[in-house]
């Protein structure tokens, strides 16, 4: 007798396969009272039973025969395997070896919502490639964050590099003020005229020594930092390129082991159709002996083929985890960017003014530093992200698992 839960069926050419009414699995070996279970992954998103559904459904508008779900788990493997494949390709897209789902078949599902609602937060919108003008995908969505990120700290190497320019100029400035007043030119005038020269002549030694005073804290206080945040910044970005290629590289390793796979069934069953259809009686216990051995290595085959839609599956969990990870921590290192290269500017700003004081010009000069202050205070990194966001977004449509 067979175990408890099993049901034997005839397939149309009238081979013998065998129904796991609880499981829904399916198979070609006679069960025993041991056999085992099916190696499919627990974790797979649709059970058997909803699939079976999904090819109820989608037969009522496609060219699928009508059935019911008990009617569809009653075919023979190859059929039912058939169908899986195309209720898979109904509902999910493959993208550069990842896995989406289709936004007509799957809306507003709760594994869709965004992971940080009104925050137009990195990890929300960059999941797809970017494409080209002609719609071909050409660079992926970490790639366009990474790039952001690399525009950044080329700015910011701009930044220090025009600190250091004024940093000379105001080195200049002061070298050749207090060169002038140590001139001997017109040194001889006498009475009160040669009192108000020599004077002028000290004024302009002692503006020499504020502006050097000024040239020494931007050296300290806004160039040195904007280079040491800049290294800093280089090395975590290069840590987190190097990461996220890797796990691309390993999910697209899986990918091409599930094709393989996927190709090896196809193979496997087609065989054993032929050998079923060229079945004859006078070589009945040959062919049996065949049409066995090839519907193991069928079995075989679609174990294999889950066994990698498993692997598949668990390097692109891995991918989409460190994605939302990166993502998040590119997301900080460009807000602390911002925040730090504001502050260092407001210092400049700031540095200005003490100069400004201390030199004749106090006026005219601050009328032209306070607007930069007022915009300065006004610098909004989550604003500047939503606006960037909004214009070089990829796609928000998150990866699911590959179903068989």
């Amino acid at each position: 007798p067979l175990p408890q839960g099993w049901r034997c069926y005839k397939s149309p050419e009238g081979c013998r396969y065998y129904v796991n009414t609880g499981s829904k699995e399916t198979t070609w070996e006679r069960p025993s009272a041991t056999y085992g279970t099916s190696v499919r992954p627990p974790a797979q998103r649709n059970s058997l039973p909803e699939v079976l559904n999904a090819i109820s459904l989608l037969s009522s508008s496609s060219s699928f025969p009508s059935s019911s779900p008990s009617d569809v788990s009653q075919k023979p493997l190859s059929l039912v395997s058939h169908s899986l494949e195309l209720v898979s390709l109904f509902l999910c897209i493959q993208i550069n070896c990842v896995t989406f789902p289709l936004p007509s078949v799957m809306p507003d599902q709760p594994e869709q919502q965004l992971l940080k609602p009104n925050e137009w937060s990195y990890c929300d919108y960059f999941w797809t490639d970017k494409k080209d003008p002609q719609g071909t995908p050409s660079v992926g969505g970490f790639e366009v964050l990474l790039q952001k990120q690399l525009k950044g700290k080329q700015m910011q190497k701009e930044m220090a590099e025009f600190v250091r320019e004024r940093i000379k100029i105001e080195d200049e400035y002061s070298k050749n003020l207090s060169k002038l007043s140590q001139s001997p030119l017109a040194a001889q005038e006498e009475g009160t005229l040669g009192e108000a020269w020599a004077q002028l002549k000290r004024s302009c030694h002692d503006e020499a020594e504020v502006h050097l005073k000024f040239s020494n804290k931007l050296q300290c206080e806004v160039e040195k930092p904007l280079l040491t945040f800049r290294d800093n910044f280089k090395k975590e970005l290069k840590k987190y390129d190097h990461h996220i290629i890797d796990l691309r590289k390993q999910l697209a390793s899986r990918y091409a082991g599930v094709e393989k796979a996927r190709k090896a069934l196809a193979d496997r069953q087609k065989d054993l159709e032929v050998k079923t259809q060229q079945l004859d009686i006078k070589h009945m216990n040959k062919h049996e002996e065949d049409i066995k051995k090839a519907r193991r290595k069928s079995t075989q085959a679609g174990d294999d083929l889950m066994h990698n839609v498993d692997l598949y599956n668990r390097a692109q969990s891995k991918w989409f985890e460190e994605m939302v990870t990166t993502s998040l921590e590119l997301e900080r290192l460009e807000v602390e960017r911002v925040e730090m290269i504001r502050q260092d500017l407001r210092q400049y700003t700031t540095l200005r003014h003490e100069t400004d004081i201390l030199c004749v010009c106090v006026c005219v000069c601050w009328q032209m530093v306070e607007p930069v202050d007022q915009l300065l205070q006004s610098v909004d990194p989550a604003k500047d992200r939503e606006l960037w966001v909004q214009e070089h977004k990829t796609g928000e449509l998150r990866p699911v698992d590959m179903d068989i």
